[in-house]
Parts: C-alpha cells; structure tokens; sequence
C-alpha cells in the first residue's frame, strides 16, 4: 500500500471524476498536498467541478505511468485548515498565476476510502487492492 501512495506523490497530476445526474464526469486534476493517506485538492467555487461536489461528494481518481496505475475511492470533505489552505496556494505556483490571494479559492481534502494498486510488468501482474473504511491505518 505504501508503494501505492508514493507512487501518488511523484504522479499529482490524475484523471478525476465526480458525478453529474447520474453521470459520470472526468478532468485532469492536480493533487496539491498528500499527508498520510488524505488527498488535498483546490478549486474555484465558479467551476462546475466544485457544484458537483457540492451535490455529490464522491470522487475516484486515476494515475498511471507505464505499466503502473493506482486508482483511488473517496469522497470531497471541505473542512481544510485555513494553516493548510495557506501552505497549499503558496507551495503550488500554478495557483498563484490564476489566483490572485489563496481565499480566492476552495480547498477541499479526499480522505483515501480504497485504493488499487496495478502493476502489469511482472507476470502475473500485481493487484494489491485497500479497504481503508475497513482496515486500521
């Protein structure tokens, strides 16, 4: 499991989905901070992915590099720090160039719920699957 969440820290950018009227919705998103098994996202409260989350918490994510692909369960909570909001816009350069101050912003965390972890290299390949609403951390 651990591999999984390293492999997370050198992959930000992921495949993320949320849920519009029974629909599924997807884009490229960036993790913006990962402590321990929690995921930190920000967004703008314009955007279409934060009324979506509003209405259905519920998020899976995809990142892959070669024959690697972690996917990760969750669900958006918007209980972020304002120390952590802070750390976050001021560590990641790409939100300063759109933002002109960090409260312009909503910063939201994904505690991981399950978590796959795919390697096709070996054979047989590896499937390691986490049920963390089940399984001590």
């Amino acid at each position: 499991m651990e591999k999984a969440f390293e492999f997370l820290k050198t992959h930000k950018d992921v495949a993320f989905a949320t849920v519009e009227h029974n629909r599924p919705k997807i884009r490229v998103f960036q993790i913006m901070k990962q402590e321990g098994h929690t995921l930190y996202f920000a967004t703008s409260a314009r955007k279409e992915v934060y009324r979506q989350l509003q209405e259905n918490p519920h998020i899976e994510l995809l990142a892959m590099e070669g024959n690697i692909s972690v996917r990760v369960v969750g669900r958006a909570l918007f209980d972020v720090p304002d120390e952590v909001a802070r750390e976050i816009y001021a560590t990641n350069d790409v939100l300063s160039r759109l933002y002109a101050h960090y409260t312009d912003m909503v910063y939201f965390r994904m505690p991981v719920d399950k978590l796959d972890y795919y390697d096709l290299t070996p054979t047989p390949p590896v499937l390691e699957h986490y049920d963390y609403d089940r399984q001590d951390d």
